[in-house]
């Protein structure tokens, strides 16, 4: 039986916990994608098969919440924001949480400020080596209330046993994310470490390991995501791909297949093994998951497509580009972006701006169908946020089907288990 977290009760939402408790009911196995719909009449949600807090994100949130319970009397600091989502960060700074870095690593607070008696949380996406070995020498420990997703601890695992081995770590991330700075921290302990964006960047990066280009070119494209010492003549002969756990799967395992092809291009198939070591099992299964529910999803159509999440999440901005490739897509952080009908405030991936889009969303069809709003979120949005997204969107059409009635089908189907 899955492990169970106790997560604060205004996090939950009385629609989007029912049908998610009717969907993992009736279909323990996950084997269904098909998405949960929600008809109100003259609008209808498609809603993802898999969204919203995911196992690292209800641990993170759980120890978070337990710290401020066991130790009231203590100041309770956050190393930087325990998820990317404002509305859980907001709640524990209501609750007196101080908080010691930005997400792109600049101080807040100082750490002179701390004494060993304070209370220090490492967030869901870890921390680096030299962020443990300062505080622990001032007397601060860590281990407490540690929320370090397991999946990133298995990703700087995996590094650091193939880097003993002599293979270079190529990560899959955004070089400053919390959780890639981290990464490159644990890894670089045991071995050389290069950072890759995208498709386009490993592209650049197999030219190197091929030998169509020099190092010249290597240290121009990769200026500030390699490692102390590193040097391509020497670190490219055996590499092993490892990702940020909240990149897009499919992309990771692209970029492994188009450098798996590079060295063998250089060294041969026969001496695969020896230079290209095989990290699959580093992928996380509920980023995957809540990717390939978002496929899925879209599959089914719709006319626009409301992702709610952090505007810092990757994980979410990954689910906007999937979307974004088939149908309107609108990227929120909560049901205040959706200011009315006419108007929706939300984040440009392209441009990395908050906009506001007018005639976002159609009332109605001539056909007399009802409008389709597909609906998910990233994995550290709290299901709460989708009720109020859904219910407002449900408020601006008229003659629409009562909450209690349009959940029924799944009452059932959660009662019947």
């Amino acid at each position: 039986m899955p492990r169970t977290f106790n997560i604060p009760r205004f996090y939950e939402s009385p629609i989007i916990s029912t049908v998610k408790a009717s969907r993992r009911n009736m279909d323990a196995r996950k084997r269904d994608l098909s998405p949960s719909v929600l008809d109100f009449g003259p609008v209808r949600f498609k809603i993802a098969r898999h969204f919203g807090f995911c196992y690292g994100v209800e641990n993170a949130v759980e120890i978070a919440y337990r710290a401020l319970e066991e130790n009231p009397d203590k100041r309770i600091f956050l190393l930087s924001e325990i998820i990317h989502n404002p509305r859980v960060n907001d709640n524990l700074r209501h609750h007196g949480v101080q908080f010691l870095s930005d997400t792109e690593g600049n101080p807040l607070l100082p750490f002179d400020v701390l004494i060993p008696d304070d209370v220090v949380i490492v967030p869901a996406f870890g921390t680096t080596l030299e962020v443990e070995k300062e505080l622990n020498n001032r007397g601060v420990t860590l281990s407490s209330y540690n929320t370090t997703c397991p999946f990133v601890e298995k990703v700087w695992k995996r590094s650091q046993e193939i880097g003993k081995q002599d293979y270079t770590v190529v990560v899959h991330g955004k070089r400053y994310h919390e959780e890639t700075r981290a990464t490159f921290s644990h890894a670089q302990s045991e071995a050389p470490v290069v950072v890759v964006r995208d498709l386009a960047e490993a592209e650049d990066l197999a030219k190197v390991i091929s030998g169509e280009v020099d190092a010249d070119f290597f240290f121009e494209k990769f200026a500030d995501r390699y490692s102390d010492g590193f040097h391509p003549d020497l670190h490219l002969k055996r590499i092993g791909v490892v990702n940020q756990t909240t990149m897009l799967a499919t992309e990771t395992q692209a970029i492994a297949d188009l450098l798996r092809e590079a060295i063998v291009f250089r060294y041969g198939e026969d001496s695969l093994t020896e230079h290209f070591a095989d990290t699959k099992d580093t992928l996380c299964y509920a980023t995957k998951e809540n990717q390939d529910a978002t496929l899925a999803l879209i599959s089914e159509g719709g006319d626009v497509a409301v992702v709610v999440g952090g505007y810092n999440s990757s994980n979410t901005s990954h689910l906007v580009e999937l979307c974004e490739h088939k149908l309107p897509t609108y990227f929120v952080r909560d049901a205040d972006e959706l200011l009315n009908p006419k108007q929706i405030r939300h984040l440009a991936l392209e441009t990395k701006e908050v906009q506001i889009t007018e005639d976002w969303l159609p009332m109605k069809h001539l056909d007399g169908s009802p409008v389709d709003i597909v609906l998910t979120a990233g994995a550290s949005c709290p299901d709460i946020l989708l009720d109020e997204v859904l219910r407002k969107i449900v408020g601006w059409f008229p003659n629409t089907r009562s909450v209690d009635e349009v959940l029924v089908p799944y009452e059932l189907d959660t009662n019947s288990v």
